[in-house]
């Protein structure tokens, strides 16, 4: 009888630990794991999917099931400012999907397609349940202090991998396409653009977006001598980043929220205060701009008849050729990131001819022609191997032919301007209220199976696979979490509330610019972090109560009879 009691008071303490500080030390666990640790898969969820399943996913998974347990025990509480919001958004998707098989039928009735579909769906899900679990988990504001400094460090960590991509020739993991996806071990070579421990330049960059505004509005925030020098050490490296990505949208995104932090500030602080980091900051970033990566001469290819481009293109190349040589030798066994990709792309494009009747293709050489400016090999279209009348085999090369956007913007801009785009068009108008369903706009045809899913315009992917409801009631919980918390800098006048509603403002802003370009909101990396800091902000937030209001008004009416 005696050990059995025993048995149950470690079974309950054991319970009480997880109730206290299970989901805080898994949530703040999360937000350095899923920055830091490289898009490594552990399996496949869907047979030649590009989307794999990750240790995180797993994580997320666990920690979900805790705070589900604990909303049922009644330990936590299932309210929060975004409950209905986000409530009415995955009943939304619930309903696009539906819609998808029995009314538009964009989705075959086949296990593939259906499971491919719910997969979306069940990402979105993930998602949002971290902003779950973090605002459930924090309840003190050391706690937030201590999130705060996890995802400082964590930023400084992921920056200086990614400087030792690029001058120490260390790992890049890689889900740019299916082949990177599968975890090959690449590196870097002259033109690959860093992405650090992301699947991808584009999501390291939309990452910067989150980070930098956070860093640099701690910077200001702290009287801490020792923490200002980490903060700007970090903003720094993060900055160098930012160029080393060659994302110009998420450079725009950059500066709209660096602009936004220093604007709002100023407020606070007065005209000088902000005059004077606003000519620091941006004199900082235009010296970057101009030293590292290939972001000016991007924005430069818009103006590229033009001769100052010519001259702009001599100037930067020279002023950068040392700063961006790796420090070491290339490793003799690595893989370089730009083979892989060449050499997926030209066996998806081989094709065999066996019948000797057919009419063969007149046999074409490789031709020297005008590339696009973000094109640097010219790698034809395709390699057709067959067999002659004579009985030899020939190579027939059928060069690639870009459009005329591609060759005034780009093949970058041409991809969603000449496809993506129009495509995800398509899918709104099939049913503007409900979309066409997740993963059914870049199908050509009904029964194609995508191997993977790419709109690169958030705004449109989601009037596309969600129509109307979907996009009110996405971009709702991102506006109604902003102004929650410039509701609460009304009842409070504690200086973090009002800096974290100023970086949530900032962030979401860079965000929602980010994602005119690519699909920022599906970025699991990015998004994932993003929920979480929404959660730590907002529970934060809920610390000041309607007594603050009270105290509040009553120090505003003093001051006004005081002043008469």
């Amino acid at each position: 009888m005696k050990q059995e009691n025993t048995h149950t008071w470690k079974l309950s303490a054991v319970f009480s630990l997880l109730d206290r500080w299970g989901l805080l030390a898994i949530a703040g666990f999360l937000l350095a794991f899923i920055p830091l640790y490289p898009k490594l898969p552990l399996a496949d969820i869907l047979p030649g999917y590009i989307v794999r399943l990750r240790i995180e996913d797993l994580l997320i998974a666990g920690a979900s099931v805790l705070w589900f347990v604990q909303v049922i025990r009644k330990k936590i509480s299932l309210s929060t400012p975004l409950t209905w919001v986000v409530g009415a958004y995955l009943v939304v998707g619930f309903l696009s999907s539906l819609s998808a098989i029995y009314w538009t039928k964009t989705v075959p009735m086949s296990a593939p397609h259906i499971l491919k579909m719910f997969l979306h769906y069940g990402r979105r899900i993930e998602y949002f349940s971290l902003f779950f679990i973090t605002f459930s988990a924090i309840q003190t504001k050391s706690q937030v202090k201590k999130f705060l400094a996890i995802f400082v460090i964590s930023t400084a960590l992921v920056g200086i991998y990614g400087l030792g991509q690029k001058y120490l020739y260390w790992p890049v993991y890689s889900t740019m396409n299916r082949e990177f996806s599968k975890g090959l071990r690449l590196y870097l070579t002259e033109h690959a653009r860093v992405q650090s421990t992301f699947g991808g330049h584009y999501d390291y960059a939309a990452f910067l977006v989150i980070g930098l505004p956070l860093v640099l509005a701690l910077l200001f925030f702290v009287k801490n001598k020792k923490l200002k020098l980490g903060l700007a050490g970090t903003f720094l490296i993060s900055l160098w980043g930012m160029m080393m990505t060659s994302s110009r949208s998420s450079f725009l995104a950059y500066l709209a929220a660096l602009t936004t932090i220093l604007v709002f500030f100023a407020i606070r602080k007065g005209l000088i205060w902000g005059v004077t980091r606003m000519v620091v900051c941006y004199a900082v970033t235009a010296v970057f701009l101009m030293i590292f990566g290939d972001l000016l001469l991007r924005f430069g290819q818009i103006f590229k008849d033009n001769s100052a481009y010519t001259a702009l293109q001599n100037t930067v190349n020279e002023a950068k050729e040392k700063a961006q040589t790796p420090l070491v030798e290339k490793p003799k066994d690595a893989i370089s990131i730009d083979d892989v990709a060449r050499a997926a792309a030209e066996a998806a494009k081989r094709e065999k001819v066996i019948d000797k009747t057919d009419t063969l293709p007149t046999p074409v050489a490789p031709v020297d022609q005008v590339l696009p400016p973000d094109v640097y090999e010219n790698i034809p279209d395709r390699v057709i191997a067959t067999t002659s009348a004579e009985g030899k085999e020939i190579e027939v090369i059928i060069p690639r032919v870009f459009s005329e956007n591609a060759h005034r913007l780009g093949l970058s801009a041409a991809i969603r301007l000449d496809t993506l785009w129009p495509f995800a068009i398509r899918g709104f108008l099939r049913n503007p209220l409900l979309g066409s369903g997740y993963s059914t706009l870049t199908k050509y045809t009904r029964d194609q199976f995508t191997e993977a899913e790419s709109t690169d315009n958030d705004y449109l992917r989601t009037l596309g696979e969600t129509g109307l409801l979907g996009f009110l009631t996405f971009y709702g919980t991102m506006v109604i979490a902003m102004g929650y918390l410039w509701r609460k800098t009304k009842v409070s006048q504690d200086e973090l509330l009002y800096l974290f509603a100023v970086v949530h403002t900032a962030i979401t802003i860079g965000l929602m610019i980010n994602a005119i370009y690519i699909d920022v909101f599906v970025s699991s990396k990015v998004i994932q972090t993003y929920w979480i800091l929404t959660g730590m902000m907002l529970a934060y937030a809920k610390m000041f109560s309607k007594s603050d209001e009270k105290n509040v008004v009553e120090r505003r009416t003093f001051k006004k009879k005081v002043r008469a």
